[in-house]
């Protein structure tokens, strides 16, 4: 353990770099278009079949607006407008971040690589027992409760939600 430090980490031997496994930033987007909601079902693990936001891990050097574009664009072929940030959801159990911004869509999305299919849903039609992780509901949930609002302050985690991130 090095000095000052509360915890063990990886020291190298020869030259004393310390390697601090910090967490991963995932940044994504609820995209909304005419009332609708993009969603695409992904065609990767984990979760592979399950309908997911277009999110994923930020590359170094992007911003997390930036990062939320790309995989927007990786995802669905969407074209965004970011509007502002909705969420900052911490999980703990998997060393994530998750950033999300509400986004309005500026074309007709379709599916890329990583994504089997896209649809873009009204509130009754999400496919709420097939969502493939519990950020993609408080995010879509925290959505529905700022439509319509320009202002208000970033969500995190619902109270009651630590089983489900340590």
């Amino acid at each position: 353990m090095p000095p000052g430090e509360d915890r063990d980490r990886r020291i190298c031997d020869t030259c004393g770099f310390i390697d601090y496994a910090n967490p991963r930033i995932v940044t994504g987007v609820v995209a909304h278009q005419n009332g609708r909601i993009l969603l695409c079902r992904r065609a990767i693990d984990p979760r592979k079949g399950f309908w997911t936001l277009p999110a994923g891990f930020l590359e170094l050097g992007e911003s997390v607006e930036e990062g939320a574009k790309r995989e927007s664009y990786e995802e669905a072929r969407a074209e965004l407008e970011l509007e502002t940030l909705l969420g900052l959801y911490s999980i703990p159990r998997i060393g994530q971040v998750q950033i999300f911004f509400r986004a309005r869509l500026m074309n007709d999305p379709s599916p890329g690589p990583e994504s089997l299919e896209v649809g873009l849903f009204s509130w009754d039609e999400i496919p709420w027992k097939e969502l493939a992780f519990p950020t993609v509901k408080w995010a879509l949930d925290h959505y529905r409760e700022t439509e319509g609002r320009a202002v208000f302050a970033p969500f995190s985690n619902p109270p009651g939600t630590d089983q489900l991130t340590r």
